[in-house]
């Protein structure tokens, strides 16, 4: 799979698609005129370069995705705690921590979703 970043305008491109796919390219072009004030040309340019990455598919006029919104936002973070704190999680949590002190709320979040992430590996 090729690099999975996306500018500005893929991604208000990509969001398109991901709340409307499965779809025909017909009603993307329409949608990306509305939405972008695109020409057919640029859709398909847009898309084709989108598909060449393995994010988006299409078949037989039909656009679906490959990669989910939620996995494509996943392996950006991913990507970014290996990139920028070696791959450490805590090192991450810790640098953020100490700009923006987490709410009570989302400490319990957190705590959840560790103890969740716990037990499916017993």
């Amino acid at each position: 799979m090729e690099e999975m970043r996306l500018g500005m305008v893929e991604a208000h491109f990509a969001d398109i698609v991901w709340e409307n796919a499965p779809m025909t390219t017909k009603e993307l072009v329409a949608l990306c005129e509305r939405e972008l004030n695109w020409k057919r040309t640029t859709t398909y340019t847009v898309l084709k370069k989108l598909c060449e990455r393995g994010i988006f598919a299409t078949e037989n006029s039909m656009v679906s995705a490959i990669v989910s919104r939620e996995d494509f936002y996943a392996i950006q973070s991913e990507k970014f705690v290996e990139d920028t704190y070696a791959g450490s999680l805590p090192a991450f949590i810790a640098a953020f921590a100490t700009r923006r002190r987490p709410s009570e709320q989302e400490l319990q979040e957190i705590r959840r979703l560790l103890d969740e992430f716990g037990t499916k590996g017993e």
